[in-house]
């Protein structure tokens, strides 16, 4: 699609808004001398061919265009309504007082004015006398090239002759300033993207301080499959419990336990501050979750379906400063390096009206409050994380420009996810004390195994098969602090599946290899876990792999005093 497909398109979408009136004066600046572009003190809107504007009509609507790199265009249109008597005014004040000095020289206008007489025609004196200029400007003589400016107090302002490259710091000198009384926009391309839309948000959320956010519409041009959907544009506060549970049932996921309510809760209670610590068995679900409730929120019906306001970090080991997520300068490349978290905030940043959701994976792997520090303290203060010392923007390594400090904005929520075992780090009180912590340890096993076989009747007989060794396995484990989650449960039901229709195993022989395989490698302990040994040979009885595994354990625990399976 070229641009002036993409042109016409906007303006067929703003004549179908409600607001448009059939009485509305219509006038493009999409030209290369017409665009916008930014000034001193103000925004150069248009420059338009109003030499035969009649006061027939009842509002006047401008077509603008302005574009930041790499390819953004911001497409928005400039109502003027309840002020039409002044911008009238305001345009006849103009050519009157040019009329003794007639326009020879200028630009031409693109504008679609069906009057095409060149901009440096000279129109006859007809003896009428001059007005004198009310400010000290020049103008001429006809409005053919009338160039609007939105200014720092809101207000438009108008001249037919000449350009300001900077407003004029006493603004009341002007003549006749103008209110505007609605702007419309849509962005190309329409893709939720840090990279193509944070430049682009920021010069809309300007114009919204300026002249008030409620004044400021967006429409929804083109259709792209990364677009922000209507749904995309509700933070999860405003949405009805029973909706996300449906959605996240709907998606597959099965949490019995009410930790979806106390997810949502601790989301969303505070209105400043969105950080949830999800902790449990390894494979509960955490992350599952978390990633289930932004889609649920996003209106999405499908895993598979890419969320662009979903982010997951996996923690790595070695980090031991906040590079990991707010990112570096690379002196090689020179570009400022954005890790995915980064890249959320960035996002969120440029999508204001959109949930940003951040996933920690395994937070604990590294020290927490090594790269967490600068994170937290922004998020309890308010404060921007400083990100480097440079006076300008740096090129981001995905073309955003990177700030020299930025703020967490409030739609950005964030979960971490951790388990506690000996690959961890203990998380401190300073970390907990800023967030909310929900265990997810209880497993509602025969639950989410009918969950399972209702979404794929095929496996119904490996469930069946299979379910009594983990139901036992897991009751005796649960005792002595230990267990496994939803994922190997279903790991051990699709195994089955799969052994059942492709390996021709003896009878109970898959089962015994599974749980040799993904059960029993998860034991260890000392001499208070030998009733466990004992309980888990009881269970397993006529599992001859497992027998043997467990007297392997139980040796060395006579041997050794302790044992650990994958050792």
């Amino acid at each position: 699609m070229d641009i002036r497909e993409r042109q016409q398109q906007y303006k067929d979408a703003v004549q179908k808004f409600p607001g448009m009136t059939k009485g509305a004066r219509i006038a493009d600046a999409f030209g290369v001398s017409n665009s916008a572009k930014i000034v001193g003190g103000a925004l150069f809107a248009f420059n338009i061919n109003l030499k035969s504007y009649a006061a027939v009509h009842d509002q006047i609507a401008v077509h603008c265009l302005l574009r930041f790199p790499p390819e953004d265009e911001i497409y928005f249109t400039i109502f003027v309504k309840s002020d039409l008597p002044v911008f009238e005014a305001r345009l006849e004040e103009m050519r009157a007082s040019g009329k003794s000095k007639p326009n020879k020289t200028g630009p031409a206008s693109n504008d679609d004015d069906d009057d095409d007489e060149p901009v440096d025609e000279e129109i006859p004196d007809d003896g009428t006398p001059a007005v004198p200029s009310p400010d000290g400007l020049d103008y001429t003589n006809n409005n053919k090239n009338v160039k609007g400016y939105i200014a720092s107090d809101g207000l438009l302002y108008l001249r037919n002759k000449g350009y300001w490259d900077t407003m004029p710091s006493d603004l009341s000198t002007i003549s006749k300033p103008v209110t505007i009384d609605r702007i419309l926009f849509s962005i190309w391309p329409p893709a939720a993207s840090a990279s193509r839309g944070l430049m682009a948000r920021e010069l809309i959320g300007y114009l919204g301080n300026l002249i008030g956010r409620e004044k400021i519409h967006e429409l929804r041009v083109w259709a792209d499959i990364e677009a922000v959907s209507a749904d995309m544009q509700r933070m999860p506060a405003t949405i009805p419990l029973k909706e996300i549970e449906d959605a996240i049932a709907g998606l597959g996921g099965h949490y019995p336990d009410g930790e979806i309510a106390r997810y949502h809760g601790a989301m969303n209670f505070l209105s400043h501050k969105h950080f949830v610590i999800l902790s449990g068995l390894s494979g509960t679900g955490k992350t599952r979750l978390a990633i289930q409730y932004a889609q649920a929120v996003h209106g999405l019906a499908s895993m598979k379906t890419r969320d662009p306001f979903l982010f997951i970090c996996p923690v790595r080991p070695e980090w031991t400063d906040p590079t990991g997520l707010t990112g570096y300068y690379d002196v090689l490349s020179n570009r400022y390096m954005i890790p995915p978290f980064l890249e959320a905030v960035l996002l969120a940043t440029a999508h204001r009206d959109s949930p940003v959701f951040v996933i920690l994976d395994e937070m604990n792997l590294a020290r927490v409050e090594y790269y967490l520090s600068d994170v937290l303290s922004a998020v309890e203060t308010g404060e921007k994380i400083r990100l480097h010392s440079s006076g300008v923007p740096l090129e981001g390594s995905n073309g955003t420009p990177v700030p020299a400090a930025l703020e967490l904005p409030s739609n950005l929520y964030i979960t971490g996810t951790i388990n506690v075992d000996e690959t961890t780090n203990p998380v401190s009180d300073k970390v907990l004390d800023r967030a909310v912590v929900i265990d997810m340890s209880n497993v509602d096993l025969a639950g989410f195994l009918d969950g399972l076989v209702t979404r794929e009747p095929s496996l119904n007989a490996s469930r069946t098969a299979c379910e009594g060794h983990l139901a036992q396995t897991q009751a005796i484990l649960a005792l002595h602090g230990l267990g496994f989650g939803y994922r190997v449960a279903e790991e051990v039901v699709r195994y089955h599946a799969f052994a059942e229709q492709h390996l021709s195993p003896t009878a109970d022989s898959v089962i015994d290899d599974l749980m040799v395989q993904k059960i029993l490698v998860k034991v260890r302990g000392g001499e208070r876990q030998r009733p466990l040994l004992a309980g888990l040979g009881k269970a397993l009885g006529g599992l001859p792999r497992s027998q043997n595994f467990l007297t392997s354990l139980l040796s060395d625990l006579d041997e050794f005093g302790a044992f650990q399976a994958n050792r």
